[in-house]
């Protein structure tokens, strides 16, 4: 993967101090690439607002074409883009090409939406003073854009927010994860190929002082941030005056009724809870299943985990992959040997591959976990399932409700009264029936509520944050 540069306004930059990006899998190194500061920056943000004029001076047909453009060059490159993703993140071959056909469609989607930015006429004579006007509203961008993305899915979620910012017309700077900053240095190169101004669009690895740099910048009017809690609740106190949208991953739970299909809840929790490693905001971290299926399903549960095939990402037939790094590896071992001790049940997994602590961690099932556990609070973010019984719904919910995240939540129930029970009372952005809580279709409003984040994702969704509205009347009496 070799060696890059930082892109400013378009233009490729070495910088002396290197960020070093190694193969989770192997721990080899497999690229470094340049190191932002905060001066790169300041010089992004100037640039941005001649992006700016550019790209809002343009069409929304013209948008869309770029944007068009854009998801054909991914297309041709999708394989290309699929390996990085392997080398950063550490995601099986086959998660990594679903990402990338997930890219594509997030572009399209955005590209789509560049045309139906819209507005709507207001009755202004409907108010007793209205009398000889009207009124209408249109939306406009709101300039520049800050976007930080995670390690987990580089490239989909870094579209999440650069493709909907640039169909509005705004300019972006992207500030990726340290860790897996080649697939978005890629998408930038590409979206400039696709015919994008180039002061439009800044890629800056970095760490803090970068992310900090781009979110209190007085120029910037939206960041967009996907990531940890505390760096969420971190932005929000140093952002300022400026739209603020978050998604701060969660604990997210299935339910698992009576009457609902014991073997589809087993599968939506293998696809849900192992996927990347566990490594997903919406992966199956907490599983509450109704006492008379409790035991069959964990017995179905293990046997589907135990027939798991764990290790090189790189083969085709790999199910699981490597966490990140290893001290992710130690550190969820610490939460699942806490439950344990607290009087848990480990029913199968919980150790690292090979002879030595490895970044590989076998599929975990841990049952009847005290709810103070953190492997039950807090977000695992690991190939790691919580699996407790409960009694009545009302009692499922109250276990689903105890926590401070509220993101998405899986229900499996044939019945429908009981199904709107879950979802009026449930506390969360999504309710899935008979669906795994894993489940997001790019297109959708996505996002939580709590602790969860604040603001919503999918193109037409986040368009409402990257414009403001402007206010028209005519007096015509």
């Amino acid at each position: 993967m070799g060696r890059r540069g930082i892109l400013i306004g378009g233009k490729w930059i070495e910088k002396d101090e290197k960020i070093e990006v190694f193969y989770p899998y192997t721990g080899e190194k497999v690229a470094e690439v340049s190191k932002a500061t905060e001066e790169d920056v300041i010089k992004a943000v100037q640039l941005a607002k001649e992006g700016f004029k550019k790209l809002s001076s343009l069409t929304a047909y013209e948008r869309y074409e770029i944007l068009m453009r854009a998801s054909q060059l991914l297309k041709e490159r999708a394989e290309e883009f699929a390996k990085s993703l392997v080398l950063e993140v550490g995601k099986t071959i086959r998660e990594a090409r679903t990402e990338v056909q997930r890219a594509i469609q997030t572009l399209i989607f955005s590209a789509e939406e560049a045309k139906r930015i819209g507005g709507e006429v207001i009755p202004i004579d409907a108010h007793p003073n209205g009398k000889g006007k009207v009124g209408f509203y249109i939306r406009q961008p709101v300039g520049i854009v800050s976007a930080i993305t995670p390690f987990n899915f580089p490239l989909n979620l870094s579209m999440h927010k650069v493709a909907p910012a640039l169909a509005c017309g705004n300019a972006v700077i992207l500030k990726p994860s340290e860790r897996t900053p080649i697939t978005p240095l890629m998408l930038g190169e590409l979206l400039l190929e696709a015919g994008l101004p180039k002061e439009a669009l800044s890629v800056l690895p970095g760490y803090g002082d970068v992310g900090k740099a781009m979110t209190t910048h007085p120029d910037v009017r939206v960041v967009s941030f996907t990531g940890s809690r505390k760096v969420g609740d971190i932005i929000v106190r140093q952002a300022g005056i400026k739209k603020v949208v978050l998604e701060l991953g969660s604990n997210s739970a299935i339910v698992l009724h009576k009457d609902g299909d014991l073997k589809k809840a087993v599968q939506k929790t293998i696809a849900g809870g192992y996927a990347i490693a566990g490594q997903v905001c919406i992966s199956v971290q907490r599983v509450f299943v109704h006492e008379d299926l409790f035991d069959k399903y964990l017995e179905e549960l293990e046997r589907a985990v135990q027939n798991l095939k764990v290790g090189d990402p790189m083969q085709e037939d790999t199910d699981v992959g490597p966490m990140i790094s290893v001290s992710e590896v130690q550190r969820i071992q610490e939460w699942i040997d806490e439950a344990l001790h607290e009087g848990a049940k480990l029913i199968t997994g919980g150790v690292s591959c090979g002879d030595k602590v490895s970044s590989v961690l076998t599929p975990t099932i841990v049952s009847l976990v005290p709810s103070h556990a953190k492997l039950f609070r807090e977000e695992a973010f690991a190939p790691v399932v919580v699996v407790n019984p409960y009694r009545e719904v009302e009692e499922a919910i109250n276990m689903v409700n105890d926590s401070e995240y509220g993101l998405q939540v899986g229900i499996f129930t044939k019945d429908i009264d009981i199904a709107w029970e879950f979802i009026r009372k449930v506390e969360a952005g999504g309710v899935l029936i008979n669906e795994g809580p894993n489940f997001r279709a790019d297109h959708m409003p996505y996002g939580g509520v709590k602790y969860s984040g604040i603001g919503r994702e999918g193109p037409r969704f986040a368009i409402e944050d990257y414009t403001e509205i402007k206010m028209v009347i005519l007096d015509l009496s």
